[in-house]
């Protein structure tokens, strides 16, 4: 078993940054992939970033150039660096772990763009 705890959300303005941090616990061995997923109310859960286990990285082209997903190992910690937010960016914010084939998600965190 895997467990993910996400936090960092808030409320920011348009244009602000915000670092969500994705702490994982348990039998964190051999995971093959870390992400994360937004949830905007009404729509369907999208992926925004994933890092493979080669530490190679991918993103939804809405958040490209804007977000940076990181990991420190040391800390068994993935990040999710949010730049240039903007009001579309409102989701909650979930991360996710893929261990031979089982999949683990954390609780999710909120994050608000207004002014």
């Amino acid at each position: 078993q895997v467990q993910l705890v996400e936090s960092g959300g808030g409320l920011v303005q348009p244009g602000g940054s915000l670092r969500l941090s994705c702490a994982a616990s348990g039998r964190i061995f051999n995971i093959d992939t870390m992400s994360w997923y937004r949830q905007a109310a009404g729509k369907q859960r999208e992926a925004v970033a994933i890092m493979f286990v080669g530490r190679s990285t991918d993103y939804a082209d809405s958040v490209k150039g804007r977000f940076t997903i990181s990991r420190d190992s040391a800390k068994n910690t993935v990040y999710l660096q949010m730049n240039s937010l903007k009001p579309e960016d409102t989701a909650v914010y979930y991360c996710k772990a893929v261990q031979g084939g089982h999949v683990y998600w954390g609780q999710g965190t909120q994050v608000t763009v207004s002014s």
